[in-house]
């Protein structure tokens, strides 16, 4: 009988002033009593053994307490899922960057000139840097052992720079192409992606006994825990990982290599360690999104109706694939999209070679299959003569229909999601010369996960949550905060987050794949619930009445009789103290729901050189109810000129396995002049498995932008980009072979 509306309008963060007063604190910020500084020697060779280490000349630097490599911690290698990745390279180092040796000093200047003076010796072996050729059976083995590594999804029956393939589909393939009137096939490729974030990664150690005190940027406490133990074959519960703010994430603030490096160091000294990537660090060893190569073959009608599609995703998985939670990227096999394909085929398969390893990023796996399936659509449409939003309509998949790979779709609405983005953007329009429009529809289905939650109403009648959680920008803890408002019906200022560490709540998986909202939420609604009850049962008692006679209104139970009133603060008096419940959340299966976002890129082209500009991007979103409209709005925007950045300029550029895009003058972000006229339009369905009947929303909107803006220039100027970044040079050359 709450009277009070939280849910549904515009919130601020509550830990916004904070960080804009600069009185947050992240881990670069942090210090310990007795603190050391670590610093890593990497690897100058992308593949070769290693003969000799000599760190005489680095123990000699004054300060300098501990220097360790990979003959000091023989076997344990690191893996979320594969486990594959040695802690520092023992033997053979894989990639340009990888960690050699780690030194811990004084200060932070010390251990970079220590690390320096370390000499190496190897013996260079050949690299491998492309990911067609590592995937034949002639090229060089970068992992010999690899069918011996814990973790793997299947068998391997022979060690292959290819280590995990997997397929999906339904139908007979074969049969169905045979029964097309036009088959379309084509390759496209993307690059890796650098997540962007501005904070690097960074942490303090602190060995104790057989645990240790973490302080980290990291998205979960709980993973990290769980990632560094296992390496080190110390107890998962003895390490305890403290919470703090984090200066970005998008899906790349997940592993525990450094965590566990900083670890080693600190049993060895007996002090705490800490460790700040530079910049340049992070963009030769971290975890950038994967490149891919894709070949799709697609077999029409002649009026459009999709009879057999196949595709085949190549992953560059970089020297190691340590840093996928599920071993392999969960959004590649939903590539076919939301279309009837009765007779389907995706193959996925994650190839080593000698680059930098990649992890995971924002909608991981999806928009390198939905640039090639959204690209494709487009040429198979023009090969028709058909408009390319009717060819998508016709085969749009509906509530109770399979996907294309067999799995019945719950709640979707693609026809209503395409309208919207047809009428917002005036798709049909006329439009100038050189001016093209492109359209590309994505979807998500929301993902599983685990969460435990506090919950405390106070002796002064506020409430305050306590939980082990992140917040890695979508606003967690104010969408949590809302919930518990409107549940208890208190102002929302009268809701207090308090983030705790690892040995305050039982579980928790983080925040990840856009799973805020459904588990953190749900957990924060049954929190609510329960502390409802609770204080229902103590009015109840006081009052003489039973629970149901009872309602709470503005912060306090009234009798809806009598009204006879008691506040939460007299509620709380009377039950000796505190008012304190454990809310609880865990789903371990995929939607049923899906979110639906269809994108429309209005382009203008210079046909003389190539040079093009986004000049409107419109997204419209078909989701669940929505918790807080500004936060909503801010996890869209953010998505697009994600999308737009990969599109048009984001590429971690490499030669012959060396990141030469090693700082961020070069490794090309998109910035303000860069963003075009942004539309959205959203249409909400209550019908979520989050909290309300709320749906996912973080990563829909960067799945269908890069796709969105290769059709728009097609449609421009009449040539196709089938590699990413869409450039004005790869767009020149395009329109000098077809002038040719």
């Amino acid at each position: 009988m709450a009277v009070n509306r939280i849910v549904g309008i515009p919130a601020t963060r509550g830990e916004g002033e904070d960080k804009v007063s600069g009185r947050a604190r992240y881990a670069a910020d942090m210090a310990v009593p007795g603190m050391l500084w670590c610093k890593v020697l990497r690897s100058p060779i992308a593949h070769g053994r290693i003969k000799a280490v000599d760190a005489g000349k680095a123990l000699a630097v004054p300060g300098v307490r501990a220097v360790l490599t990979g003959t000091d911690l023989p076997g344990a290698r690191i893996g979320k899922k594969i486990v594959d990745m040695p802690l520092l390279a023992e033997g053979v180092v894989r990639y340009i960057g990888e960690k050699v040796a780690a030194v811990a000093a004084d200060s932070e200047a010390a251990a970079a000139a220590a690390a320096s003076l370390i000499e190496v010796e190897y013996e260079e072996m050949e690299a491998v840097v492309d990911p067609v050729e590592a995937a034949g059976p002639s090229a060089p083995l970068i992992h010999p052992e690899v069918a011996t590594y814990p973790g793997l999804l299947h068998p391997m029956q022979a060690p292959s720079n290819v280590f995990v393939h997997l397929e999906w589909g339904q139908g007979d393939v074969g049969a169905a192409f045979a029964e097309a009137d036009l088959v379309v096939e084509n390759t496209f490729a993307t690059p890796m992606q650098h997540h962007g974030y501005i904070e690097p990664h960074c942490c303090i150690v602190e060995a104790r006994g057989e645990g240790a005190e973490v302080w980290a940027s990291t998205k979960s406490l709980f993973a990290l825990r769980d990632h560094m133990a296992g390496a080190l074959g110390i107890p998962a519960d003895k390490v305890v990982a403290h919470p703090g703010y984090i200066g970005g994430d998008f899906g790349g603030k997940g592993d525990a290599n450094d965590i566990a490096v900083c670890y080693a160091l600190s049993r060895r000294t007996g002090r705490p360690v800490k460790y700040l990537m530079e910049y340049t660090e992070e963009l030769i060893s971290g975890n950038p999104r994967h490149a891919s190569v894709t070949t799709i073959r697609t077999g029409v009608k002649e009026n459009g109706l999709i009879v057999a599609q196949h595709m085949h995703l190549l992953f560059d998985s970089g020297a190691y694939g340590s840093y996928r939670p599920q071993g392999y990227l969960v959004g590649a096999h939903s590539s076919g999209g939301p279309y009837k394909i009765a007779h389907f085929l995706l193959e996925e398969s994650y190839v080593y070679t000698n680059k930098v390893p990649c992890g995971y990023m924002r909608a991981p796996g999806h928009p390198q299959g939905f640039f090639a399936n959204e690209s494709q659509l487009d040429l198979v449409a023009r090969r028709l003569g058909m408009d390319p939003t009717e060819l998508r309509r016709i085969n749009f998949v509906h509530d109770g229909d399979l996907d294309p790979t067999g799995i019945p779709v719950g709640h979707i609405q693609p026809d209503e999601t395409l309208d919207s983005a047809i009428r917002t953007s005036g798709f049909h329009a006329p439009k100038e010369e050189n001016v093209g429009r492109g359209i590309a529809l994505g979807h998500w289905m929301s993902k599983g996960g685990e969460s435990y939650v506090d919950l405390r109403v106070e002796a002064d009648g506020t409430a305050t949550l306590g939980a082990s959680l992140v917040d890695v920008g979508p606003g967690a803890y104010t969408m949590m905060q809302q919930v518990v408002a409107q549940e208890l019906d208190l102002p929302l200022e009268d809701v207090r987050f308090e983030t705790v560490d690892t040995t305050r709540v039982v579980k928790d998986t983080g925040v990840r794949g856009s799973s805020s909202t459904r588990v953190h939420g749900n957990t924060a609604f049954d929190a609510a619930d329960k502390a409802r009850a609770a204080l229902l049962a103590v009015a109840a008692e006081r009052m003489g009445v039973a629970a149901g006679e009872l309602a709470i209104v503005s912060g306090g139970i009234t009798h809806l009789r009598s009204e006879r009133r008691m506040t939460f603060a007299e509620l709380v008096e009377a039950a000796g103290g505190p008012v304190t419940v454990t809310g609880h959340y865990a789903n371990p299966t995929d939607g049923p729901e899906t979110s639906m976002v269809a994108q429309v890129a209005e382009v203008e082209v210079d046909p003389e050189t190539g040079q093009f500009a986004v000049r409107r991007l419109t997204t419209a979103h078909n989701t669940g109810t929505v918790l807080n409209p500004l936060g909503h709005q801010g996890q869209i925007d953010g998505a697009v000129v994600m999308g737009l950045g990969y599109a048009r300029c984001e590429d971690v550029v490499t030669d012959a396995g060396r990141v030469v895009t090693a700082n961020l003058g070069d490794y090309k972000l998109p910035n303000i002049k860069d963003i075009p006229r942004l539309r959205t339009e959203v249409t909400e369905a209550p019908v979520g498995s989050g909290p309300y009947g709320s749906m996912s929303i973080g990563e829909t909107a960067v799945i269908p932008t890069a796709a969105a803006v290769a059709n728009a220039v097609h449609d421009a100027v009449g040539v196709r980009v089938t590699t990413l970044p869409v450039t004005a040079e790869k767009v020149y050359e395009a329109l000098r072979a077809k002038r040719g």
